[in-house]
């Protein structure tokens, strides 16, 4: 079974590109599965089961979607094993921008939009800088001139992933998608003992414990300061 990881900021359409790249990948009668990660709510789960492709959900609720993620993934595994998956896509919720939900050696999938703006690349962190390939969609809806200014914003960040354009409605561009992630596939028996790319978000202070005051008084373990100057004046 492969295993590939898609990530990306909230409505850039990853679940619309995982349809269609599925969708091209039926006709050489591969199984695919899909799971799905989120925070709160997300009914992406019925689309997939609509198009009968195996899913799961999990919601990760008040906990950060990049731990969650990390702490499920080899029950993921597993379940896609005895599923007799040959390939297992997981979609993280992606909210954000110093997300990191990418394991080394495992494909990993960047979906952004032509929409978000032009320094929004530079303003993504890890979930762009170490992706394999990176998607960018909603081309259709601006021009030309805007499609090859942000791509070039993209090539900037993370020159080494390849960058491709999907059409999340029509499903142009699915095909080639789906033929990097079969060609290049790898048997995934387990992840125990791989390894992140990149380290997540540090985060372990009162707030995160459910401390709700406001106050130095309050606030305890892993907390920044900003440099604020002479506002104390």
């Amino acid at each position: 079974m492969n295993l590939v990881t898609v990530s990306g900021p909230p409505s850039s359409g990853k679940t619309s590109v995982i349809l269609k790249t599925i969708d091209a990948m039926k006709k050489r009668a591969l199984a695919v599965g899909v799971v799905k990660f989120d925070c709160l709510y997300t009914d992406d789960d019925v689309l997939y089961q609509k198009a009968g492709i195996p899913v799961i959900k999990g919601l990760s609720g008040s906990l950060c979607p990049d731990h969650y993620f990390a702490s499920n993934i080899e029950e993921v595994v597993r379940w896609g094993r005895k599923k007799d998956l040959s390939l297992l896509i997981t979609e993280s919720a992606g909210l954000c921008n110093r997300c990191s939900p990418y394991i080394k050696g495992i494909k990993s999938i960047c979906v952004i939009d032509n929409l978000s703006g032009i320094n929004t690349p530079k303003k993504i962190g890890p979930m762009l800088k170490t992706a394999d390939i990176i998607v960018i969609t909603k081309g259709d809806i601006v021009s030309q001139a805007e499609r090859e200014v942000f791509a070039s914003r993209v090539h900037s960040v993370n020159p080494k992933a390849v960058i491709m354009t999907i059409n999340g409605l029509t499903g142009q561009g699915a095909y080639e998608l789906s033929t990097l992630l079969y060609e290049e596939s790898e048997d995934v028996q387990t992840v125990r003992g791989r390894e992140l790319k990149f380290p997540m978000p540090s985060a372990l202070c009162s707030y995160c414990l459910g401390e709700t005051r406001i106050g130095e008084e309050y606030q305890m373990g892993n907390v920044r300061k900003m440099k604020i100057g002479d506002a104390d004046a």
